[in-house]
């Protein structure tokens, strides 16, 4: 093995450990956090009202939506599912890598088996591992989540998402964004915060064009700022 050969052998085990770092912390943090409300959104419980009242007027003033099924991408406990995707679709399917968030997503969502028809399938798996069924879901719902994918994942991503989306299909994103226009990390939970603009290059490069962007009112202006996007396939 030459020189040049080991170097490129090391690098790629350095950033595969950094990767498997960034994954492995992030799950080792949420492991910790209480399957609540209140501990999905970091002790700021009282703020899922304003957040789902913002998710619905958004997906209201979308065109052409059809409401057969949706998926919520790093479900948690469904907090989102139930009070907005399950009161909307037919059936939500949920996607959670912490096992005991996804378990506690169908007590939460289907107490005493309530509205069970219209809770779908959970996956227990990472985003960075999902392959959703393709032409599936008229909305693949991402929020709070995709902080915990690397620029790499989070564009293979959204390509897995543009063939699981059916032909009126959208990907709505709804995240943090810095003001600052450079992305932050968070160490504690092992996440990073990204400009918008990171995020419109990212969905763009997917395969994506994005047909609404709106602010997230009503929250702490001690808070990042909220955005929410919908996009449709480019033809």
């Amino acid at each position: 093995m030459s020189v040049d050969e080991e170097k490129i052998i090391n690098t790629q085990h350095d950033e595969q450990r950094i990767e498997n770092d960034f994954y492995g912390k992030a799950q080792k943090y949420w492991s910790e956090v209480p399957a609540t409300v209140n501990g999905m959104l970091g002790g700021l419980g009282y703020l899922n009202t304003i957040d789902i009242q913002g998710s619905s007027s958004f997906l209201s003033d979308l065109k052409n939506l059809e409401k057969n099924r949706a998926l919520d991408c790093g479900a948690g406990i469904g907090r989102i599912t139930k009070n907005l995707l399950m009161r909307r679709f037919k059936q939500t399917d949920i996607v959670e890598q912490d096992a005991n968030f996804a378990a506690k997503a169908r007590e939460y969502c289907a107490p005493n088996g309530d509205n069970s028809s219209r809770l779908g399938e959970i996956y227990n798996t990472g985003l960075q591992e999902f392959t959703p069924t393709a032409n599936k879901y008229d909305v693949s719902w991402c929020q709070w989540v995709l902080g915990h994918l690397t620029d790499e994942d989070l564009v293979s991503f959204f390509r897995r998402m543009r063939n699981g989306l059916s032909n009126n299909g959208y990907l709505i994103i709804k995240e943090n964004v810095t003001s600052s226009n450079m992305v932050e990390e968070d160490k504690k939970d092992s996440s990073i915060t990204r400009p918008l603009k990171t995020y419109e290059i990212a969905i763009n490069s997917a395969g994506f064009r994005i047909i609404k962007t709106w602010r997230q009112q009503s929250f702490p202006k001690s808070l990042y700022p909220v955005y929410m996007m919908a996009c449709r396939p480019t033809e």
